[in-house]
């Protein structure tokens, strides 16, 4: 284990970095989002001029008019050029050329200058930033696509929309919040406090957390560009054979899921290495805050389970583009091969989610229930547990797609058993309200409806890991009523909770409390009374992704809409406590410590300097040992025997 972090000599605060007068790059070696958006418009046009002209001779393109090729190598190629002009590949060019870099390329010392978040940054704490506004415009992008299937679904006869823009609206929430989501709680806050959380100066590969993040945006816009190439009619499991005979919408899904799976694995990878290499001196094991144990593990899934989904993207692109027949059955392929690889990396993807609410949850209960986490060393061996066997239930997927019934029962047991580990991680939550003195904070709040809804989820998953009742249920909206309890009920109100409590630290502003609880308050009572009336709609046996439904079912549907438009009102009263706390009307916490953690983000300055800690702490004690005469959790090193001047620690009430 590190004992010390090398710093980068632009990051040590005696020398010039790159922002100021001496250490400033020349125009033609730096690089921003304006360079990046003429790089992707010049990448996009070369592509497409290299994929028509490969393709010219095709028999597809003369008879359809549809040239898979020049959309996809436009879209990779755009890609490319938007990484270069924003000066992601300058690094690694020159260091292939031999130019020797005496400077950290990009690298901003001054990381609280606006200008920081707009550029390509090595900074972990300005890439967490922009990870944080990145997901709130994909998460409020998506939300909109889902009021506007709701709109649809008002009246069980008159439609808004055509039934193949119904399926493209459908295909484009499900797959952006699957997608872009994966990362709405890893990205902002494992990339932001990670580091901070172990004692750690930086992240252990800051040009591959860069990389991370500025993959999202190119992936979010090649997305949406499939709404102007016909869209794709696959909704989120992308399932063959229709991904390979769809329109060229289809192209935008695949390219955009690739890329966000290469971003999970270069960022799953880069919190693996920094947790395993740069804990501070004493920070054992056992003495990681629990939510890095989620991180880490999370981290583990991203970069064993990601590669999957990349390698299946890139075979249906190659059925679309090169006339493989990777997933045609007429010509030896297989569909169900699609349905295999797909479930592989999208089963743990489900938990790619579900953990890292689950870490904030349990990291948040201590500090606001005021006594040691419950069962700490049970509450991590649940983590893994759960990141073990989520490798082993992908099948329950496949229940009614007609796979080998002598694995049915095999794939039932597995699914089964993983409610064990995430039971058990439930519990040691609610071992820790046990008998607690909470402060019904809003971060506080926000956990505890995250624990209500996760609880309906889970208990309506039993149902479904049962062979005879998913095939009842399948393809109803009972399924979908259940993942968004899962998923949309513990996920994003995690990560709204993560988003009061962590706040303060990395922008010195605290959101209103007062608008916090509205927030809360219409978010939850809307939210159950969107999804819980789907269960029954959905044991009425309406199906998923189609606008037209019994008459019947018209009042349950409008009182589901309805409920959707509020769910609204309360994202808007978020974005106005947002935008009128960080923008209009900034206003500091009353003490770096804004709610008396024993964490090691807040043992160091708010926000924090650039370099995390001026002096590496030593850890001497867990990070939950609330109400104990332990003392701090760290020191300033070996001899010291108080905090630095200005932190505080609090104990009990």
């Amino acid at each position: 284990m590190a004992t010390d972090i090398s710093v980068p000599a632009s990051l040590d605060h005696g020398t010039p970095g790159p922002g100021s007068a001496a250490g400033r790059n020349p125009w033609w070696r730096s690089g921003n989002i304006a360079y990046g958006l003429v790089g992707a418009v010049i990448g996009y046009s070369i592509g497409h001029f290299l994929g028509n002209w490969i393709a010219s001779g095709y028999q597809q393109v003369q008879g359809s008019g549809q040239n898979d090729l020049a959309l996809v190598l436009g879209y990779l190629v755009a890609t490319l050029g938007w990484l270069a002009g924003l000066g992601a590949l300058n690094y690694p060019l020159q260091k292939l050329v031999g130019i020797q870099v005496t400077s950290e390329e990009s690298e901003d010392i001054e990381h609280r200058k606006l200008g920081a978040y707009f550029k390509y940054t090595l900074d972990h704490k300005v890439v967490g930033v922009q990870y944080l506004f990145g997901m709130l415009a994909y998460f409020i992008m998506a939300g909109l696509f889902a009021l506007v299937i709701r709109s649809e679904l008002l009246s069980a006869t008159r439609h808004l929309l055509a039934p193949d823009k119904y399926l493209e609206v459908v295909g484009e929430h499900g797959t952006m919040m699957m997608m872009m989501m994966t990362s709405a709680i890893l990205g902002p806050f494992g990339n932001y406090f990670v580091p901070l959380m172990i004692g750690a100066r930086r992240m252990a590969y800051p040009r591959l957390e860069a990389l991370s993040f500025w993959i999202t945006p190119a992936a979010f816009v090649v997305l949406l560009s499939g709404l102007l190439v016909g869209g794709f009619p696959t909704g989120w499991t992308g399932y063959a054979p229709l991904s390979v005979e769809a329109t060229m919408g289809q192209d935008a899904y695949l390219v955009a899921f690739g890329l966000m799976g290469i971003s999970m694995i270069i960022g799953g990878f880069n919190i693996i290495a920094t947790v395993v290499n740069y804990r501070a001196p004493g920070m054992t094991w056992m003495r990681l805050p629990l939510f890095v144990w989620a991180m880490f593990v999370t981290s583990l899934l991203m970069a064993l389970a990601a590669p999957i989904l990349v390698g299946g993207t890139y075979m249906t692109l190659m059925d679309r583009t090169v006339q493989t027949a990777l997933f045609d059955v007429n010509h030896g392929g297989s569909s169900y091969l699609w349905q295999d690889l797909y479930w592989f990396f999208g089963h743990p993807e489900v938990y790619i989610l579900a953990l890292p609410g689950f870490g904030i949850a349990l990291e948040l209960l201590p500090v606001f229930a005021r006594k040691p986490a419950f069962a700490y060393r049970t509450a991590v061996a649940g983590m893994v547990g759960v990141g073990m066997l989520s490798f082993f239930v992908w099948q329950h997927h496949l229940f009614a797609s007609g796979m080998n019934s002598d694995m049915r029962p095999v794939i039932m047991l597995t699914t089964e058993m993983i409610s064990f580990p995430t039971g058990i991680i439930y519990l040691t939550a609610i071992g820790t309200l046990w008998r607690a003195r909470l402060r019904m904070t809003v971060p506080m709040l926000f956990i505890i409806g995250m624990l209500f809804n996760f609880l309906i989820g889970g208990i309506s998953g039993v149902f479904l890991s049962d062979v005879p009742t998913d095939a009842v249920a399948h393809g109803t909206f009972f399924v979908m009523a259940h993942f968004h309890y899962t998923i949309m009920g513990g996920y994003m109100f995690a990560f709204f909770a993560g988003i009061y409590y962590w706040l303060p630290k990395m922008t010195g502003h605290q959101l209103s409390q007062r608008l916090g609880k509205w927030h809360f308050w219409v978010l939850f009572i809307a939210f159950n009374s969107t999804f819980l009336p789907l269960f029954a709609i959905g044991e009425l046996g309406m199906p998923r992704r189609v606008f037209e439904y019994q008459r019947a079912l018209q009042g349950l549907n409008d009182w589901v809409s309805i409920s959707a438009y509020v769910i609204g009102i309360g994202i808007l009263i978020f974005v106005y406590n947002f935008v009128k706390t960080v923008v209009i009307d900034p206003r500091t916490p009353l003490a770096a410590d804004t709610w008396g953690s024993r964490g090691l983000e807040w043992f160091t300055s708010t926000p924090p300097v650039a370099t995390n800690f001026v002096h590496i702490p030593e850890v001497v004690s867990g990070p939950y040992e609330y109400g104990s005469d332990a003392g701090p959790m760290a020191v300033l090193d070996a001899g010291a025997t108080e905090l630095r001047p200005g932190a505080t620690v609090h104990e009990g009430n």
